[in-house]
């Protein structure tokens, strides 16, 4: 097995997924939201659902890394889960989509 192979395996590259519920009732709650919300994008996660954010990392090195940038913008309130799971599992994933009426 090449090293190009070994590094970039579907057990080696990583997925963080952001899972959040915070409260949005005063300005002050809505800017701490919003700003959350921007670091996340600024460190490079995309929306994958309303509230969740997904990062795709080469490493579980790499991941980690994020993990922290997360942890370190976390708003003072609110509710936030940080999930980090293989490329091989994001791929077991089943995702459905509605008809639009």
């Amino acid at each position: 097995m090449s090293i190009a192979t070994t590094r970039l395996n579907a057990y080696r590259i990583m997925w963080t997924l952001v899972m959040y519920d915070l409260p949005t009732e005063t300005k002050k709650e809505r800017k701490a939201a919003a700003k959350f919300r921007k670091d996340l994008l600024r460190d490079g996660f995309n929306m994958f659902q309303f509230s969740m954010y997904i990062r795709h990392s080469p490493s579980s090195e790499n991941a980690h890394v994020h993990k922290n940038r997360v942890t370190k913008s976390l708003p003072e309130q609110g509710k936030i889960g940080i999930l980090q799971i293989t490329d091989k599992q994001f791929g077991e994933m089943e995702i459905f989509y509605g008809k639009k009426e």
